[in-house]
């Protein structure tokens, strides 16, 4: 599935917008709790988990534009929030679309 933060993909045309989908994931704000404790100047394995965390937000986000029969994500955005007094939310956000590649001109006249 085609994912972009921009609100159109050059070359191809919406079809159907089926609105806004999302997916969330969640993690400790206390970093000793997920087992990372990295040498001071060292922050290589909260960067890894943090990426981690995010792709996990973009997969489910993808998964329900394929439940709505998206073909693409469009304006795809990242939040993030407290939950509570040790959480924080993170959320993968953007519009399911249905795109088709634009037919050239040459290919509708033949």
């Amino acid at each position: 599935m085609l994912t972009v933060t921009i609100d159109s993909v050059p070359g191809y045309e919406i079809r159907q917008v089926y609105g806004e989908v999302l997916g969330t994931t969640a993690r400790p704000q206390n970093v000793y709790s997920e087992g990372i404790r990295p040498l001071p100047g060292d922050n290589r394995p909260t960067t890894q988990i943090l990426t981690k965390l995010r792709e996990d937000a973009i997969a489910r986000m993808v998964q329900a534009a394929y439940r709505h029969g998206a073909n693409a994500v469009l304006g795809m955005r990242f939040d993030h929030r407290s939950v509570g007094p040790g959480w924080t939310e993170i959320c993968a956000y953007g519009t399911a679309v249905l795109i088709v590649p634009l037919r050239s001109a040459a290919a509708r006249s033949a």
